[in-house]
């Protein structure tokens, strides 16, 4: 009958694809043609796996796919700029202000 064996653990997988080089052109485009970026770092849900989201100092942001959390912290070091955890920072004002202004006038953007 089997009634006290044990089960296997069931392992999640992600649907979710992992980054690529077309990922990070994309975050190194918006580096270099925006002023003032900071990256956040998005934890890995179980929908998607760990995202950066990059914020310039206008609130503009874009998020994309990188390779966990240590991948993040190395791509920001090698584009010289702030990293941070988006669960112990939050997002900055500036990003939820751009925001209000796309919903508002979604003509100019």
């Amino acid at each position: 009958m089997g009634l006290f064996r044990r089960r296997k653990q069931a392992r999640v997988l992600s649907h979710d694809r992992a980054a690529d080089r077309g990922d990070l052109d994309h975050l190194e485009n918006f580096i270099r043609s925006r002023r003032g970026v900071e990256a956040f770092i998005e934890p890995r849900t179980t929908v998607t796996e760990t995202t950066v989201i990059l914020i310039a100092d206008d609130g503009e942001w874009t998020r994309r796919r990188i390779d966990g959390p240590d991948g993040a912290r190395r791509f920001a070091y090698r584009m010289g700029i702030p990293v941070y955890d988006v669960r112990l920072m939050g997002y900055p004002q500036r990003m939820r202000d751009f925001n209000e202004r796309r919903k508002r006038r979604p003509e100019r953007y």
